[in-house]
């Protein structure tokens, strides 16, 4: 499974949507101008991410399943 290049395609672009995620949690807490300035745009490229990251999933289930 690990030596598939997909899994680590997949990993990564997992790794992305948890920095986004920390990014904007980090923001909304600290408030200020930051938060006003970036939150609507971390949380769209968190959904974009997130919704990259799933394609990639299933793509990795469904080939190795033998699709």
């Amino acid at each position: 499974m690990a030596s598939d290049p997909l899994f680590y395609v997949m990993a990564i672009a997992m790794l992305i949507v948890v920095g986004i995620l920390l990014t904007g949690i980090g923001g909304f807490a600290r408030g200020g101008e930051f938060n006003r300035k970036y939150a609507n745009r971390l949380m769209r490229w968190r959904i974009i991410a997130q919704f990259v990251a799933v394609v990639l999933i299933l793509l990795f289930v469904w080939i190795r399943s033998g699709g």
